[in-house]
């Protein structure tokens, strides 16, 4: 019997809760989210990246912007009534979420916490976060991801 397409906690996630997604692979060392838009076939506005802050209560969010953008911490700290926004060190991200730099995602966070979308996810059909791991994408609904993790829809970039 064939071993079965390599699995991560995200799509097992997705998979249970019946939300329709497309599982795409690149080469694992592609670092930035330029080169994994180019290598998905994607406009990189279509492809997202997590990135988790912390405010000054030591409360942690996660953030949800296109590859090829910036957040804007000023509008991450309106949105979250936070008086300011930091970006957690990197070397913080995989005992706090479970994920690695490159395989963070909004789905399947060891520890819950608040998800914010930017608003430009929803001028597209599909759009595509990390599947838990680094080489590894999934396609889905911006509606979809929205419900699935109770995310609050903001304009969260840098202009």
């Amino acid at each position: 019997m064939a071993k079965k397409e390599a699995s991560t906690n995200v799509i097992r996630l997705l998979t249970g809760a019946k939300i329709a997604h497309e599982v795409r692979e690149y080469d694992p060392e592609a670092v930035d989210g330029q080169t994994v838009a180019k290598e998905l076939g994607e406009d990189p506005d279509s492809v997202f990246k997590s990135l988790v802050a912390e405010n000054e209560n030591h409360e942690h969010f996660i953030f949800e912007v296109p590859v090829d953008q910036e957040l804007d911490l000023k509008k991450a700290a309106k949105a979250t009534g936070s008086k300011w926004i930091k970006l957690i060190p990197q070397k913080e991200l995989l005992p706090l979420t479970g994920y690695v730099h490159g395989g963070c995602s909004p789905i399947g966070l060891k520890k819950r916490m608040p998800c914010y979308m930017d608003e430009t996810a929803f001028l597209f059909d599909k759009i595509f976060i990390s599947a838990g791991r680094r080489g590894m994408q999934v396609g889905l609904s911006p509606n979809d991801l929205k419900a699935f993790v109770q995310a609050n829809v903001v304009d969260l970039l840098l202009l």
